[in-house]
């Protein structure tokens, strides 16, 4: 992350003491953008994992496929393709379905702690209460005036991952950092998609 960070990106701690809030990139190997309206039918042979139907939710752990338009979806993973892309759109043809490989498109970065969604809050304008943003839970939004996804994944020490642009990384961890060092902070080293958790 060094080329898309802006303030203390070193894993260790950071501001008061004991820490609030983690903070770290997360990796993502592969991620598809799939579309159309036959993508749903065909989904859990193609892309191994069932598309959402209701707005802003997910499916699926690993890979995890997200909501974010009427028939569009983004199919994260933490794990590279088991089948060519060229093979995956081969099995597409002749539908009303479409698939693009935008992996290296979106930086991701992960909150965790006690005061995520209070950091996450104070640059986005998304209700984030559990009862309004459960697990699972997705939508499109803005991170300090950036165009963010953010995923309510619940995994481990996980709470929350924002989604941006990879050119706009370093201002979305600028305004995470800045927004953590009230509550103290650590720099977790990077991990892979964790998936979502459905936990109650």
């Amino acid at each position: 992350m060094a080329d898309a960070s802006s303030g203390p990106a070193t894993p260790g701690r950071h501001g008061r003491n004991p820490a609030a809030v983690t903070l770290g990139e997360i990796g993502i190997a592969r991620a598809w953008n799939v579309m159309g309206r036959d993508a749903p039918a065909l989904s859990s042979v193609v892309f191994g994992v069932d598309l959402p139907l209701t707005p802003n939710t997910t499916a699926g752990k690993d890979p995890t496929a997200l909501w974010i338009g009427p028939a569009s979806w983004l199919v994260i993973s933490a794990a590279p393709a088991a089948v060519p892309l060229d093979a995956l759109r081969a099995s597409l043809a002749g539908r009303d379905a479409a698939l693009f490989d935008v992996s290296a498109s979106r930086v991701g970065f992960a909150l965790g702690g006690p005061q995520a969604r209070a950091v996450l809050a104070a640059g986005c304008p998304l209700d984030l209460h559990p009862r309004a943003f459960p697990p699972g839970a997705c939508a499109q939004s803005v991170h300090d005036r950036v165009n963010a996804l953010v995923v309510r994944v619940c995994h481990d020490d996980v709470e929350f991952v924002v989604l941006v642009a990879r050119s706009f990384g370093r201002d979305v961890w600028h305004g995470l950092s800045r927004a953590a060092a009230e509550w103290g902070y650590t720099v977790a080293s990077a991990r892979p998609w964790p998936g979502v958790v459905r936990r109650a």
